[in-house]
């Protein structure tokens, strides 16, 4: 696997179209962060890490009856091509309905704790 972070989005988006309660992924630092950041923005039910050697990421899917309250995922840096923002160009997601990640050097954060501290970084991803 050669992006980490397409595969999380891509993984979350055909189990909230599948209607899945929760979903496993294999683990890696910056999914957990990314993981948390959309449990604690209200788009996931639960995020835990399993496993002692061979960690795994067990993400549970939050719904609104039968439809996922994630309508969409968008990435925005990729391997190819990384996308970098400074603090006062971290764009709002559909007016402020979403959510943008990114990575800072203070760690993973919302692009509205990132303006808040006035740091900049990679822009990660769009969630709504």
């Amino acid at each position: 696997m050669h992006d980490p972070i397409s595969d999380l989005l891509t993984r979350i988006r055909n189990a909230g179209a599948a209607q899945h309660p929760s979903l496993v992924i294999p683990h890696s630092k910056m999914k957990e962060s990314v993981a948390h950041i959309l449990k604690r923005e209200g788009y996931l039910n639960d995020v835990s890490v399993e496993g002692d050697k061979l960690k795994s990421l067990k993400l549970g899917l939050r719904y609104d009856g039968k439809k996922s309250v994630i309508v969409g995922l968008r990435q925005i840096s990729t391997p190819g091509l990384r996308r970098y923002v400074r603090s006062t160009e971290i764009p709002r997601v559909l007016g402020g309905m979403g959510v943008a990640i990114v990575s800072t050097s203070k760690g993973v954060m919302s692009g509205q704790d990132a303006k808040k501290q006035n740091l900049g970084g990679e822009l990660v991803c769009y969630v709504w």
